[in-house]
């Protein structure tokens, strides 16, 4: 009778410890993307800082899910977009948020996007004015990168408002995330794709290693006619790509890692902490992580810090 009690005092113990330990799901992004290999960096990482943790990490359409899960709570840290970051913060209907997301709160500055307009070179396309007419992806609707098609397109001369837009001068819209995008290219049944992720993204990775691509110019001038601060004039340098021989001007979008407010300071913080005492890590797993600096971590933060951020950054000097 003695061991029964003393088994069932350990089971329940056992039980109470797995019931109040903190689960940490990390939402990225599609698997052929810059996200989702940062997103299993920060899961090695975050299991290792935080071991009675339960850590998970999952792959969604990107920005726009993601920030609609943290508010949700159903997720304790992602990956975004600045601009859709700011879109949240508003709640832009049209965007995909009921309302202003208010309980987001901003973990560190993160990479950059770059706006990648990638073309098969057997469609001719050689500018942004040759994509009138022809057959292109936009990325899933109301995902990040669908965003920044509307705001590239538009600003390009080319009438496009979105996945309700009908009419518009491009030749055919399709709605697909990378893989699929890339998949359809490599069958020559779409001309181009519009992708907004990290340098050196597999998915291009993939469709260059298959068929001959071309990557398409956004000049600075349409950066700037965007409007909007979050754009930023880019490059994608030399032989990025195979057979991308010359340097690309393009949009540059800053990315973050954001949280929501019911999560504990100090767990943000051991997070915080783990991430920038580990960047070899989030390098040696994705190239673009080289761009994250403690110094400029909370540049551009388009939502309020998280207290458990903030903390580290002032023990580090950053914010005073």
């Amino acid at each position: 009778m003695r061991r029964i009690l003393v088994s069932l005092l350990v089971f329940c113990s056992l039980g109470a410890t797995a019931a109040n330990a903190q689960f940490i799901n990390i939402v990225s992004g599609g698997t052929t993307g810059v996200y989702y290999p940062l997103g299993q960096a920060l899961e090695r990482i975050y299991a290792k800082a935080l071991p009675g943790s339960r850590i998970q990490h999952q792959s969604t359409a990107a920005s726009v899910e993601n920030l609609n899960l943290l508010e949700s709570g159903r997720a304790e840290i992602a990956l975004t977009l600045g601009d859709t970051l700011s879109l949240a913060w508003k709640g832009d209907k049209e965007a995909g948020f009921a309302g202003p997301l208010q309980k987001l709160r901003g973990v560190s500055a993160f990479h950059s996007n770059y706006i990648q307009i990638v073309a098969s070179a057997e469609s001719g396309i050689k500018t942004l004015a040759d994509l009138k007419g022809k057959r292109v992806s936009v990325g899933s609707p109301r995902s990040g990168t669908e965003l920044n098609a509307r705001a590239i397109f538009p600003a390009a001369g080319i009438d496009y408002n979105g996945p309700t837009s009908v009419g518009s001068v491009l030749g055919q819209v399709q709605f697909l995330p990378f893989g699929q995008s890339v998949d359809l290219m490599k069958n020559r049944q779409l001309d181009a794709t519009l992708i907004s992720a990290g340098l050196g993204v597999a998915a291009v990775r993939d469709l260059a290693a298959s068929v001959d691509i071309v990557l398409i110019p956004v000049p600075a001038d349409v950066v700037a006619k965007v409007g909007d601060p979050a754009y930023v004039v880019g490059t994608v340098p030399a032989n990025t790509y195979r057979g991308q021989t010359t340097a690309i001007s393009t949009a540059r979008i800053a990315n973050f890692l954001v949280t929501r407010e019911g999560v504990s300071a100090d767990v943000v913080y051991q997070m915080t902490k783990a991430m920038f005492e580990n960047l070899q890590t989030m390098i040696d797993t994705q190239a673009a992580a080289k761009e994250i600096k403690l110094e400029t971590a909370t540049a551009g933060m388009p939502v309020p810090l998280h207290p458990g951020a903030e903390r580290y950054y002032r023990e580090k000097g950053i914010v005073r």
